[in-house]
């Protein structure tokens, strides 16, 4: 098992300096010549500095994806095949006896080696992102926002893990089928309580202070039938440059939200039209769709996991000190799987974002009937993101939910040219 981990540790480093060095130096960024010079050319809406920027910041950042990932693949096999698992298994029983407290403390040990093993990767995107402009956050507001996400993410993944060992406990070949069952009613309560709970754990959210163009954005949202009668801003200001708008949660709880850098950055009329392309989001129904593929694709997923699962832990079990499909230790075997099938799934499930996208850009202008703002935002985000807009192909499949910019701006203006 020791020497499978070597093996696995000696690839990684062979895959990421391949992939860095392809990723850094092996693909050029050329614009097509037919785009040349057109909206879509970020020649014509950057300077040569902010070209530059924006592609070895891209460039930067997709290698620390591309690397990140197998490193997470490697952080379980790491807890799973050194015993480490099963050591914190131990310890949290003989702290007490109560079950749901053992998964509790096996849950926070495991998070904390995860969060300090990709500590580094996270600690350089953020250095990153201030040598680029793009973050004004001080490092205790950041560790701050670090800490929150730690805590609610190993709140959220011990209800998780609880129920999920308890079902296994019960049944050994129906737990997926359960599980998933049970993921359905919590999916769309944290749909629900997104707006009003999480997102103000990290930012304070306010009425808009400019009411004239609230007035504007909900006469839009009257046209789309949208049942909202605030608008809400968010100070992003004190974190980023980078710009941001949307419509989420559900029934009364439905907020249309911009970011105060938006509002500084772009004109009227471009917000009224990013906020038209949200809104599009709503009245399509694009995020009821995504909940219920994804709902779907769970299904598959569980039924696959445990079918993986239960191989693994028979062929390896007794090789890794577990002592079957219940044992708490072999947690790190499940998120392996599921991070493994997550990341096989990646491109399907961003192709169908990108096209939700389109869909959105299009109820946009037929609700504004102004491309040149569509284009003039589109722009801007490009700019005050220092967006890549004509990636590479595999970053483009396995990273991009949104149209790069170049294809996006093209498509705005055919679709206004018919």
């Amino acid at each position: 098992m020791r020497k499978f981990f070597l093996g696995f540790t000696g690839v990684f480093i062979i895959y990421s300096i391949i992939m860095s060095w392809y990723l850094l130096y092996g693909v050029q960024a050329a614009i097509p010549v037919e785009l040349q010079g057109t909206a879509a050319d970020p020649q014509v809406f950057m300077n040569a500095e902010q070209l530059k920027q924006s592609i070895d910041y891209a460039r930067i950042r997709d290698v620390l994806y591309f690397i990140s990932i197998p490193l997470e693949w490697g952080i379980y096999l790491f807890v799973v095949l050194f015993g480490i698992s099963k050591r914190f298994v131990s310890w949290s029983k003989e702290i007490t006896r109560f079950s749901f407290v053992h998964t509790t403390i096996y849950v926070i040990l495991l998070s904390l080696v995860s969060w300090l093993l990709t500590f580094p990767i996270q600690w350089y995107r953020f250095q990153l992102s201030h040598q680029y402009g793009i973050s004004n956050q001080s490092f205790h507001d950041w560790m701050r926002d670090n800490t929150i996400s730690f805590w609610v993410s190993a709140f959220i993944m011990t209800i998780i893990v609880y129920v999920l060992y308890a079902l296994i406990q019960r049944t050994q070949k129906r737990w997926w089928l359960y599980a998933w069952l049970l993921s359905i009613p919590f999916t769309l309560l944290m749909m629900f309580i997104q707006p009003v709970i999480i997102d103000p754990l990290y930012n304070d959210f306010y009425p808009i202070q400019d009411i004239e163009l609230e007035q504007e954005i909900l006469a839009l949202a009257a046209q789309a039938e949208i049942p909202a009668d605030h608008v809400y801003e968010v100070n992003m200001s004190e974190k980023t440059n980078a710009l941001n708008a949307y419509v989420n949660g559900i029934g009364n709880n439905l907020r249309i939200v911009l970011w105060d850098t938006t509002l500084q950055s772009l004109t009227k009329d471009e917000v009224l039209f990013v906020m038209a392309h949200e809104m599009g989001h709503y009245v399509l129904h694009h995020l009821h769709w995504l909940v219920i593929g994804t709902i779907a694709m769970s299904l598959v997923g569980l039924y696959v996991t445990y079918r993986l699962y239960t191989w693994v832990i028979k062929r390896f079990g007794r090789k890794l000190g577990i002592s079957g499909t219940n044992d708490l230790a072999a947690l790190p075997v499940i998120l392996l799987i599921l991070s493994l099938l997550s990341f096989a799934a990646s491109p399907f499930m961003n192709m169908i974002s990108r096209e939700y996208e389109y869909e959105a850009d299009r109820y946009a202008i037929e609700l504004t009937e102004d491309v040149d703002a569509a284009v003039g935002a589109f722009q801007q985000l490009a700019v005050q993101s220092l967006s890549d807009v004509n990636p590479p192909g595999i970053v483009k499949v396995f990273r991009y939910t949104h149209p790069p910019m170049i294809e996006r701006i093209t498509y705005l203006q055919s679709f206004a040219e018919e």
